[in-house]
């Protein structure tokens, strides 16, 4: 830096120095008359008070890479706002940044470019790397779209996970089916007639109240009958006719034998017991249950042609529920024939097997259906997408002709699960010749025309016999949502574990399975010897 003045003592002139030689940073004119001693110390007494400060504002200058300008105007654009507090340059750095990010958006990836594996490594790569903003945000990039593609995976493999702990028998209720099954073999009391012979003829009474349970899970089904009895203002008055397949009825007929139910009935029946059940009756869902391609889409593998890069989670979680392998199973169907199992009874309640009552349920019996033949619960008057905001389309490909032709998109669904049943009435119908004959077309159309198991065809052999019941007998979705109200819960007198998060799994909601472990009897010799603990 140097100071300058003129042999006229008219002017004196501050520079400074740069690579391409000075830079006049002040310059002070004086007026043409002569100039007195006393003033020309004032000045340069000022001039020796300012000097460090253009000192300092040069090597900032100098620091910050600004020495192209060439004059102190520039110097004062660049220098002024930043003395004075106002603004820094953070937005038109992101404005300019965005910029390129915008640019690099439509482009490839270089092929060359080595990734970083984490932000730490972005830290120290930018650190040791002389980058350029294109190549910065090239990183950036190819980094968020590797984490997508990882997150994503992972997503997908979480679901097949579950999936698989949904459509798998727990240890614990595979070692109580065996125990039970041996017990029968081997212990007279297992095997004594249920009901005794003298309540034999309250299967058939309709002045009792009569509940219809289907299932291959023991202990499922034991809290079930437990729940309806404990909540029940008449338990003597309830039936339970409780039907399994062939190779759990041993041992569900074991349990109920050896842990009655009183003073309720229980009738155990498995699906080789009913005469009526033959081929020439169930032809669709035998040909259901045995076509080679049927049971390669819901035993097979569930990955194997699926694109998954069209296709989002949500998605594919539907579509592995709906793959599940109890919706070939004829233990599912047998709703559809309960006019024909139970010829002589009037009106029943059907009950899913991840239900828990909670309230009495006699009432239902004095429901009036209006002549309709099943009273259930709306599922298209709620706000959550899972469970309660189901209409056709949800269940329906609307882009086949013979659904697009027959069924109405917006038409409300309603819930399987708990269903009030008038049998007197239903035999005057054509509902099951209505259910095969749906089935059988969508075989036909190699499963085109829905997917999930049996409430599609129920949905449009029930159509024109269904009265909504109010909501508030069965709460619906315990199995799909994790954030459940509870109060609600509480309210409800049925509530339903649909879905794949079912209570005795581990996948089980935690703050939801109380509800269904408190009917649970973790003093019996074959829960607690096959660790069925409660969690």
């Amino acid at each position: 830096m140097q100071l300058h003045i003129s042999p006229s003592m008219r002017s004196i002139t501050i520079s400074s120095a740069n690579g391409n030689g000075f830079i006049d940073l002040m310059k002070i004119k004086v007026a043409a008359r002569h100039i007195s001693y006393r003033t020309l110390f004032h000045t340069i007494l000022i001039l020796a008070f300012l000097l460090p400060f253009v000192f300092i504002l040069t090597a900032l200058v100098t620091l910050e890479g600004v020495n192209k300008c060439s004059s102190f105007d520039c110097l004062g654009r660049r220098l002024g706002p930043k003395l004075l507090g106002r603004v820094d340059d953070s937005g038109r750095l992101v404005r300019d940044f965005y910029k390129i990010l915008n640019e690099v958006k439509t482009e490839e990836i270089p092929a060359d470019l080595k990734l970083p594996d984490s932000f730490d490594q972005l830290v120290s790569d930018m650190k040791n790397n002389p980058y350029d903003a294109k190549t910065f945000a090239f990183m950036l990039k190819g980094m968020m779209e590797k984490f997508e593609r990882e997150i994503r995976e992972s997503k997908f493999s979480e679901l097949m996970n579950k999936h698989f702990a949904a459509t798998s028998v727990p240890k614990g209720i595979h070692c109580m089916s065996l125990r039970l099954t041996d017990e029968y073999s081997s212990n007279a009391h297992a095997r004594k007639q249920l009901p005794p012979p003298e309540l034999l003829p309250l299967l058939s009474n309709n002045s009792y109240h009569h509940f219809i349970l289907s299932t291959d899970n023991i202990l499922a089904a034991a809290v079930v009958v437990t729940s309806t009895v404990q909540s029940s203002l008449k338990p003597e008055k309830i039936v339970f006719h409780v039907i399994t397949d062939k190779k759990t009825y041993a041992g569900m007929h074991s349990w109920f034998a050896l842990n009655p139910a009183n003073p309720a009935t229980v009738e155990v029946k498995g699906i080789h017991q009913f005469d009526w059940l033959t081929r020439e009756n169930v032809p669709v869902l035998e040909a259901v249950e045995n076509q080679n391609g049927i049971r390669n889409y819901y035993h097979g593998n569930h990955v194997a042609g699926a694109n998954l890069s069209d296709t989002s989670p949500r998605k594919f979680a539907s579509k592995l529920q709906a793959r599940s392998p109890k919706y070939i199973s004829l233990l599912n169907h047998i709703r559809i024939y309960i006019p024909e199992l139970f010829p002589n009874l009037d009106k029943v309640v059907f009950l899913d097997d991840d239900v828990v009552i909670q309230r009495d349920l006699t009432p239902l019996w004095e429901i009036d259906l209006e002549g309709k033949v099943n009273g259930a619960v709306e599922t298209c008057k709620g706000e959550d997408e899972w469970v309660m905001s189901k209409r056709f389309r949800n269940y329906f490909n609307f882009s086949h002709p013979l659904i697009a032709k027959y069924l109405d998109p917006e038409e409300c669904a309603w819930a399987y699960g708990m269903n009030i049943f008038d049998l007197s009435l239903w035999r005057k119908t054509n509902i099951r010749e209505t259910y095969h004959s749906w089935l059988r077309e969508n075989l036909k159309s190699n499963l085109t025309m829905w997917k999930l198991g049996t409430l599609p065809p129920a949905l449009i052999a029930f159509k024109g016999h269904v009265h909504p019941i109010e909501p508030s007998w069965h709460m619906l979705g315990l199995g799909y949502q994790n954030n459940t109200n509870i109060d609600s819960v509480k309210k409800a007198a049925v509530i339903h574990y649909n879905g794949q998060s079912k209570p005795w799994l581990q996948i089980g909601f935690e703050h939801l399975r109380p509800f269904w472990t408190k009917y649970v009897n973790y003093s019996n010799d074959f829960v607690r010897n096959c660790h069925i603990l409660e969690s």
